[in-house]
């Protein structure tokens, strides 16, 4: 299912001609939820449960970040998931993995965690630091119906291995997809999906080609974006429109700068069950992961 590149640091690109010539206009603007999850970790839940449609291939994003270690220190202890995977993005912290399938990995600041549920998997993540900053992403990404049952996958990226794309007052990190010609080193043929974190300077402008059929979200966590005439600031997911005719964005960072995920992908257009950390295409599919996890099966 991996495509998985060579494991050397992309070489930086000088900035390239415009490249968007129809850029899309935001649909809407979507504020974070804060809840809480795992032994009480707070968060803001940027995308919920009734976006999955319009957003499928993308199923939740959460981000996290606090100076108080009452926060987050509780973590996330052994919890199941099955049919999806999880992409953890961390900005600041340090946080470590754990799975039944005998995985073991520390996320440190600038890092990803990629994991591949498939047929199941029990996994932890706690934090490793008393005190200080936590702060990052965790992103779900839907399998295709026929993966959702294929073996568990996990992948430590260390922050030097990100490949980065460095225009006129902008770095592009790369955790998926590509960008002016700087591949991630994890690609998904069925989803395609794209995950840049942008870093912009003040009036920096940055264009990314997307398909007009790829459903698409920019979230703003440092900072504010002009996009399509729209302002967006944190804490704000900006929804993509997807207009026939469409061939990409263009964002514009304000007179303090800007930091932004962009996230797109290709949908599957599959029906979407979810029960908690399971996420099948069927009731019945949901029962057996339950199933399953009561009998011992996932481990």
């Amino acid at each position: 299912m991996a495509t998985v590149l060579g494991m050397e640091q992309a070489p930086a690109t000088t900035p390239s001609a415009a490249t968007v010539t129809r850029p899309r206009s935001v649909e809407r603007l979507v504020q974070g939820r804060a809840t809480s999850d795992g032994a009480g970790v707070k968060l803001t839940r940027v995308l919920t449960q009734d976006l999955q449609r319009r957003l499928d291939p993308f199923l939740m994003l959460d981000a996290f970040g606090s100076d108080s270690r009452d926060d987050y220190i509780g973590g996330f202890p052994d919890h199941p998931h099955r049919g999806f995977e999880t992409i953890t993005y961390m900005l600041e912290g340090r946080m470590r993995h754990r799975d039944s399938a005998g995985n073991e990995g520390l996320l440190v600041p600038g890092g990803v965690q990629w994991m591949t549920a498939g047929r199941g998997v029990i996994h932890s993540e706690m934090p490793e630091q008393e005190d200080g900053r936590m702060e990052g992403f965790q992103l779900w990404l839907n399998l295709p119906a026929r993966d959702k049952l294929c073996a568990p996958w996990y992948r430590d990226i260390g922050s030097a291995e990100i490949p980065e794309w460095h225009g006129d007052g902008v770095i592009a990190r790369v955790i998926a997809g590509q960008t002016h010609g700087v591949r991630a080193l994890v690609q998904r043929e069925a989803t395609q999906p794209l995950y840049l974190d942008l870093h912009l300077a003040a009036g920096a402008r940055f264009e990314q080609p997307l398909p007009a059929a790829h459903n698409a979200f920019v979230y703003v966590y440092r900072g504010d974006l002009q996009l399509g005439g729209q302002a967006v600031r944190p804490p704000c997911m900006a929804i993509l429109a997807n207009e026939a005719g469409s061939d990409g964005i263009v964002l514009q960072a304000g007179a303090a700068g800007a930091r932004a995920i962009l996230v797109a992908g290709r949908p599957l257009r599959e029906p979407i069950a979810q029960h908690g950390p399971f996420v099948m295409n069927s009731s019945a599919e949901i029962f057996q992961a339950v199933e399953d996890f009561r009998a011992g099966r996932l481990a």
